[in-house]
């Protein structure tokens, strides 16, 4: 079978086999698909040997580049010793060095240390000090919400049985974290499977749901979040957001002050607040996380993405000490955290986090990012004055740029006309490939992409809008 033949045969194979995530089926199947056979730096390769830029780091996990050596060696050397043991009932040694490491790390973000590192002494209980390991960003997120309905329960508080979150918020696809979503396109249809939550609106200032204007508006929205908790404050668990930008819902950057407002709100009425860092953890907006922005410490964090720099499948749930002593006592009293998996800790992956975060530090990637993150903005002030471009949005690397039918009115294109996709096609048919979130086009480089390489993305996403426009 020649080469072509080959190709053609896995085209015929894929068709045939596989449901892709997020994919109209039957359009898939009117198109001919790319399949990707190899990576380098920020480029992927196709099976007839055409490089595409990565422009959304294949769907925002990879940020130190395909085939990074320093992630290669760490997984080959551990494949050499062991690639998988589980973790009830044992442990394993790279997940504890990688535990180690990201408390060192988010302690640090945090700008509290404990008093002697040197120590096993107890840390202070407010720290984010607990790593419980798993497998994606939705379990991750499946982790928090029964660790915090658990814990009042473990505390004997009667009654905090659900969740506050944003509309527009995107937090995973299994069914806890769709139970806290408020994308409708995604959510909607599940909705009979869902426990009652409650919801607050979204701070996207660009379609505001208030149908105000920031900064005269004051942060209505944070108010009316502010409402809702004090009214259901006895209903409520913990309030879970993502962090200065909702990624999924549009990337939906929050005005400043919104993520330290609804810190305190927490604080104020009791509740738990779970940041779910999946998406904007790891130096994607400039900071290693996003909380980090405006100094707030979350009661547990979410984790995964390019916790493992786009390798192997990992998440973490980092919570305090104050929240993890609630579940210690007598094996009789079950008061176990009862959800595991079967790759929790798995050592491959622990193994490439820690390569993975060893090369910000080796690298200075967040330094080095800010470069990036001003040519980007520029562009985007550029961009802004282009017709049918009603909106752009960026914290650090992660951009959005939403386009409308009517830049007066804001009013948007229908769903139906694909512009966002019609964008990504051009954008493809010229070597960059992105993936759009409706009529928004999504732009979520490799933080390790040269600046060369981020001025022909940003050139071909731009020739692309105006070419469809």
């Amino acid at each position: 079978m020649g080469i072509l033949d080959e190709n053609k045969h896995l085209e015929d194979l894929d068709k045939r086999y596989i449901w892709h995530p997020f994919t109209q089926m039957k359009d898939w199947l009117d198109e001919k698909p790319i399949i990707i056979s190899e990576g380098r730096d920020c480029f992927i390769k196709e099976i007839y040997g055409r490089w595409y830029l990565d422009g959304v780091s294949s769907m925002w996990v990879n940020i130190h580049g395909h085939r990074k050596k320093e992630i290669d060696d760490a997984i080959k050397e551990q494949i050499d010793k062991i690639s998988h043991s589980t973790m009830l009932g044992l442990s394993n040694v790279p997940a504890i060095k990688l535990a180690e490491k990201l408390v060192k790390i988010i302690q640090g973000s945090s700008k509290t240390k404990p008093s002697n590192p040197q120590t096993l002494e107890p840390l202070n209980p407010l720290l984010l000090s607990k790593v419980f390991y798993s497998d994606n960003g939705s379990t991750s997120v499946e982790v928090a919400l029964k660790m915090a309905f658990q814990y009042w329960i473990h505390r004997r508080v009667d009654g905090k049985v659900t969740f506050l979150s944003l509309n527009n918020a995107y937090h995973g696809d299994t069914l806890g974290a769709v139970s806290v979503g408020g994308i409708d396109t995604f959510h909607k249809v599940f909705s009979p499977l869902l426990f009652r939550t409650y919801d607050a609106p979204s701070p996207y200032c660009y379609r505001c749901e208030l149908e105000l204007s920031y900064p005269d508006c004051k942060t209505a929205c944070l108010e009316r979040m502010g409402d809702a908790l004090r009214e259901n404050s006895s209903e409520i668990a913990a309030v879970i957001i993502e962090p200065i930008v909702q990624a999924a819902g549009g990337m939906i950057v929050s005005p400043p002050g919104y993520l330290k407002g609804v810190r305190d709100l927490c604080t104020k009425y009791n509740v738990l607040m779970i940041a779910d860092e999946v998406a904007t953890g790891f130096g994607r907006t400039g900071r290693m996380f996003a909380c980090e922005h405006e100094d707030v410490v979350p009661d547990i964090i979410c984790l995964s993405k390019g916790i493992t720099g786009g390798y192997l499948p990992l998440a973490a749930t980092i919570t305090t000490d104050e929240i993890y002593n609630v579940f210690l006592g007598k094996f009789k009293e079950l008061k176990t955290f009862f959800h595991g998996h079967s790759y929790t800790g798995n050592p491959l992956a622990s193994a490439a986090a820690l390569a993975c975060l060893d090369i910000f530090e080796k690298e200075e990637t967040l330094k080095n990012l800010q470069p990036k993150i001003e040519i980007l903005e520029n562009w985007l002030k550029e961009i802004s004055d282009v017709p049918h471009v009603g909106d752009v949005r960026n914290k650090g690397l992660m951009a959005g740029i939403e386009l409308v039918k009517d830049k007066n009115t804001k009013k948007p294109y229908p769903l139906e006309e694909k512009i966002g996709w019609k964008v990504a096609y051009h954008a493809r048919e010229n070597g960059v490939f992105i993936r759009p979130l409706g009529n928004v086009v999504v732009i979520m480089p490799p933080l390790s992409i040269s600046i060369e390489n981020l001025q022909q993305l940003l050139k071909v996403i731009k020739d692309a809008i105006i070419a469809v426009m």
